[in-house]
């Protein structure tokens, strides 16, 4: 039954906060990235088009709203992974799929860890989020591995870094930088498939250098001590 004072029905309430939700996630990212962490949360709210008061019922700081930025870009990831995984029975397709459409999705303040890392708390809900996106990329990663496809010294903390070099802001029309993007992509994919997908190229050279580790990129993304 509907709200009889307001006309409304808790269904309709529910989609409006969650296009609230999703007005505040994209006009957070553009102001970061134009005014940087010290940016008023005022603007924030002006350029979603929510009040103040709607703003701080649902993030009563803009610690907490970015926290929710960050569990918001994880859990996209891991449904792009998951949806390459089940819609590409190939393991080299699914993670060339994936890589484009996480770049296809383009947010308007690029990466998130130039702007936010290092300056949050890991909360066990973020630590939530770390621990499913981790799971996605070693189901997206282990089967490219098993089939020889990607090399061998190309791990699942790769991946996060990796989006985060091939989707740094470029100041075009969203459509113009998504095709950049994605042509870099085909560069950098070039790089990551083994001479066993491509016959024809020479053994490619070791990579410089560990890869990365998760417990590295946690620390790239928490306040020291969190």
């Amino acid at each position: 039954m509907g709200d009889t004072q307001t006309g409304t029905t808790p269904r309709g309430r529910q989609r409006e906060a969650d296009r609230n939700d999703a007005r505040l996630m994209r006009a957070a990212r553009e102001v970061f990235a134009e005014r940087g962490w010290d940016a008023p949360v005022s603007e924030i709210a002006r350029r979603a088009g929510i009040g103040m008061g709607s703003l701080y019922r649902r993030y009563p700081s803009k610690e907490l709203l970015a926290q929710r930025m960050r569990i918001v870009a994880m859990d996209q990831l891991v449904t792009q992974v998951r949806t390459a995984l089940a819609e590409e029975p190939d393991p080299w397709a699914a993670f060339a799929r994936f890589l484009g459409d996480a770049l296809s999705v383009q947010d308007p303040g690029g990466p998130l860890l130039p702007l936010i890392g290092g300056r949050l708390p890991a909360t066990d809900d973020v630590a939530a989020a770390a621990g499913r996106l981790r799971t996605a990329l070693d189901d997206l990663v282990a089967p490219a591995h098993r089939a020889g496809v990607l090399r061998t010294d190309v791990t699942s903390a790769d991946i996060p870094l990796l989006l985060e070099h091939l989707t740094a802001r470029i100041p075009l029309p969203g459509e113009r930088a998504t095709a950049l993007h994605l042509r870099y992509l085909d560069v950098v994919l070039a790089g990551l498939r083994t001479p066993a997908a491509t016959p024809a190229a020479a053994a490619p050279t070791a990579l410089p250098g560990p890869a990365p580790h998760w417990d590295e990129l946690r620390d790239l993304w928490n306040a020291p001590g969190g």
